[in-house]
């Protein structure tokens, strides 16, 4: 038998050979961990086959699989938590709680397989409801990347090798069919929010105008606004976690300027004057940093954007706009844009995506609808005949949420 520190061979019949090497301890329990293979051949060919082991074992390829997934979900989430915003960490951590860890928390690691992950997605896809009914492909895609991101922290820190979720197959997501409001439905919703509150106006109209996200607007101050350029700075977003406001970066952490046009800025104005005068009123002051919608008379704490959400369900359910969603003005604003002409990364920057490829993701069915149309009034003008009107009717689109 050849032996040293790393690895060994041993002889088990007339020409076949045990190569044995020490990988390391498992971190869990301290026993030593080994890796054997059996080589038929010459003793060359054994030794070739240790040499290469070493190799591996030194790249990485052989790490201890120790642990339950588990132990290393919590270990990861205690350390990724603070990274998180904190509307996303309450969802990871109800993930993990009600779907991840009682089917696999105390399953062993190095006992992972993909295809156990692909049954559970299948069987979660027929039967993984609360009712007992099939879960969403959504609401499985959601799971499976909580924890593919776990195990992928398992693999960079050495507890596993390869990252079974990584290789899974779980549903693909579906793409929502969104019912946008039309120009004369988002007049009528503004119009009517003031029976509500007479902030409601202002707060909807900036959300069609600059498609910010609810958030955003709930987090705007007045130092945000700059009337003398027509000018609206989004860098902050309010969520609401266990209950508390929390003011953060917003969701791509970049800050944004956006034009406002005329009417939207006189409607502003006019919004910052009632507000300054209820606070005087009440024996305060407007200050810049005082939050631009607030119930606060001094203007000191935001909105809920819950808030703003069930106030537009109920004006919606009142019209009869069935299938809107706050949201949706969002969306809105940018369909509008794209169906007047402008490019792609325009409206992105507007939206505040994290690039163009994003923005064209989401309204890939728009853009095809507004390139037909641009094919047609290239063609008329081709033909030597008049350009036809292409309209600018806002169509249903097909797209997740932005």
């Amino acid at each position: 038998m050849m032996s040293g520190m790393a690895g060994s061979i041993r002889q088990r019949g007339k020409q076949s050979w045990e190569v044995r090497s020490f990988v390391g301890k498992d971190p869990v329990t301290g026993k030593k961990q080994y890796i054997t293979k059996t080589i038929r051949g010459e003793r060359r060919e054994a030794e070739v086959a240790l040499g290469r082991m070493l190799g591996e074992i030194e790249d990485g390829q052989y790490a201890v699989r120790a642990g339950t997934v588990g132990e290393l979900c919590e270990k990861w989430f205690a350390q990724a938590e603070p990274d998180l915003s904190p509307s996303v960490a309450p969802e990871y951590r109800r993930l993990l709680d009600n779907r991840i860890l009682p089917r696999w928390g105390k399953v062993p690691l190095r006992r992972l397989r993909t295809a156990d992950f692909d049954l559970w997605y299948a069987e979660l896809r027929r039967k993984g409801a609360l009712n007992g009914g099939p879960l969403a492909p959504n609401s499985v895609m959601r799971i499976h990347s909580v924890l593919r991101r776990a195990l992928g922290q398992g693999v960079k820190w050495g507890w596993i090798t390869t990252n079974a979720a990584a290789n899974a197959s779980p549903p693909r997501a579906r793409k929502q069919q969104l019912n946008l409001p039309d120009p004369a439905d988002v007049g009528r919703l503004i119009e009517a929010a003031a029976s509500i509150n007479r902030s409601l106006p202002t707060y909807f109209r900036l959300a069609a105008a600059t498609g910010a996200r609810r958030g955003e607007i709930c987090a705007l101050r007045w130092k945000h606004v700059d009337f003398e350029r027509r000018r609206l700075t989004i860098a902050r977003g309010i969520v609401e976690a266990g209950g508390e406001l929390i003011e953060k970066d917003t969701k791509t952490h970049q800050v944004r300027k956006l034009s406002l046009d005329e009417e939207t800025a006189a409607v502003v104005l006019a919004h910052r004057d009632r507000c300054a005068e209820l606070a005087e009123q009440c024996g305060a002051a407007l200050s810049p940093n005082a939050f631009v919608f607030s119930h606060e008379v001094d203007f000191s704490k935001p909105w809920r954007p819950g808030y703003a959400t069930l106030a537009f369900g109920r004006l919606r359910d009142e019209l009869g706009l069935k299938g809107v969603k706050l949201h949706h003005l969002r969306h809105f604003s940018a369909t509008q844009l794209l169906s007047l002409g402008i490019d792609i990364r325009t409206v992105s920057g507007r939206l505040g995506h994290a690039n163009a490829s994003t923005t064209l993701d989401i309204y890939a069915h728009f853009v095809e609808q507004a390139d037909e149309r641009a094919a047609t009034a290239l063609g008329s003008v081709l033909a030597g005949g008049p350009v036809s009107d292409a309209g600018s009717e806002t169509p249903n689109i097909t797209g997740p949420s932005g």
